[in-house]
């Protein structure tokens, strides 16, 4: 099979709170790579879980966000598309510039339950996932650049959003779709015509289907996304992240995770 895509997997900590996202990534990396017929380029090595500041966190995963970095940048310079599986948000510090950079006039579909939109002024966790897109909007330094128009984000399915951070999503312009709001026809609306960089945190969905360290119900169906991901034009789209699948969870089969995350995915091959 010949294929558009540039895979990219995550294997260094970015800010882990717990230890399956890392697992995930690799299960997905793999699959995709038989899908595809695509080599992997791994980037990072992995580290157990911490339950850190995002101050402390940040700088540790220093290595891994420049990797990635250069490998989005080497796949968009070869005139394929970046795919990404991803352990946490947090490793998109080190790609969400580059798309910035590069398709300026690309709307981002934060496909997540969470807008992470925090900053360091807001955040009550200090989870550093919870503030990546703020970072790549130019809200905070990350140290691994901005540029990020703040109006070409949209948050899709969220519903999980702090008052500080829904008042900073405001502000700054970002269109937030809640579950109820996240259809195709809707998507497309706001999409406009323009190109798409996807990320999907699997916390999108309801709790049962993909496992993510970070749960929240009411959530959209596998059904859903892949009705999006079926709605885009098939050259509209730039990249792709596939972020937060938890693995070993007691209650659902790593194998159907994986299988699902395929078929949700395979509605963007055309």
């Amino acid at each position: 099979m010949t294929s558009r895509f540039s895979l990219i997997v995550s294997q260094g900590r970015v800010a882990d709170r717990t230890d399956g996202a890392l697992v995930g990534a690799r299960r997905v990396g793999a699959a995709l790579s038989d899908l595809l017929g695509e080599e992997q380029r791994i980037i990072g090595t992995p580290t157990p879980a911490v339950d850190d500041d995002w101050s402390v966190a940040l700088p540790q995963a220093e290595g891994t966000l420049h990797g990635l970095r250069d490998a989005v940048t080497d796949a968009i310079d070869a005139g394929s598309i970046p795919l990404l599986a991803t352990n946490t948000c947090a490793a998109s510090l080190g790609t969400l510039p580059t798309v910035a950079a590069r398709h300026p006039d690309a709307v981002v579909l934060w496909i997540d339950a969470h807008g992470d939109f925090n900053t360091p002024s807001t955040t009550y966790s200090g989870y550093l996932g919870g503030m990546v897109v703020a970072a790549a909007c130019g809200l905070w330094e990350s140290g691994h650049g901005a540029g990020l128009d703040p109006a070409q984000v949209v948050v899709v399915g969220g519903r999980d959003i702090d008052a500080a951070e829904s008042e900073l999503l405001a502000d700054a312009g970002v269109t937030v779709l809640a579950p109820s709001e996240s259809t195709p026809d809707r998507v497309l609306e706001v999409v406009a015509g323009r190109p798409v960089w996807i990320h999907v945190d699997w916390d999108v969905l309801e709790p049962g289907y993909i496992p993510a360290a970070y749960r929240v119900s009411e959530g959209l169906l596998p059904h859903q996304i892949a009705a999006i991901f079926a709605a885009l034009p098939a050259d509209s789209v730039r990249g792709v992240e596939l972020a937060e699948f938890e693995a070993g969870d007691a209650d659902v089969p790593e194998r159907v995770s994986v299988e699902l995350i395929l078929e949700t995915f395979q509605h963007l091959m055309r």
